[in-house]
């Protein structure tokens, strides 16, 4: 079960950093906070965000899930029924939602990303 819980916190350190990210870019603009232009974390954000869109559009499973429910497997545990937000929201939030409304919202979430990338441009600090 360690691998599998590895792979979980990878999975789940990753959704943080695509939510979290796009979280603190609009504040960070108006605190002046000149990480948030950094060009690195930008793109790896922008390229994070827009791989979930297009695993969700081509219909595709995550490869962090995948791995996670044969690693959950091969050590006798049951694996994931669904996406890993689809299962995690369901058990966190009792939600269980249509693939087709994570695709939307994943869309809408990738958007919000772009409108962000325009609106704090990375690369330079602004005042």
């Amino acid at each position: 079960m360690i691998p599998a819980n590895l792979i979980f916190v990878t999975h789940a350190l990753f959704v943080a950093f695509v939510v979290l990210g796009l979280v603190v870019i609009l504040p960070g603009k108006y605190l002046r906070w000149n990480w948030v232009r950094n060009r690195w974390f930008r793109v790896t954000h922008l390229l994070a965000i827009g791989i979930v869109m297009a695993e969700s559009w081509l219909g595709l499973i995550c490869p962090l899930t995948e791995w996670e429910s044969r690693s959950r497997e091969a050590a006798g545990g049951s694996a994931y029924a669904s996406s890993f937000i689809q299962h995690w929201l369901h058990e966190v939030l009792f939600y269980d939602f249509a693939p087709w409304v994570f695709t939307v919202a994943y869309t809408a979430f990738g958007i919000l990303v772009l409108i962000a990338w325009l609106l704090v441009p990375p690369g330079h600090a602004r005042n």
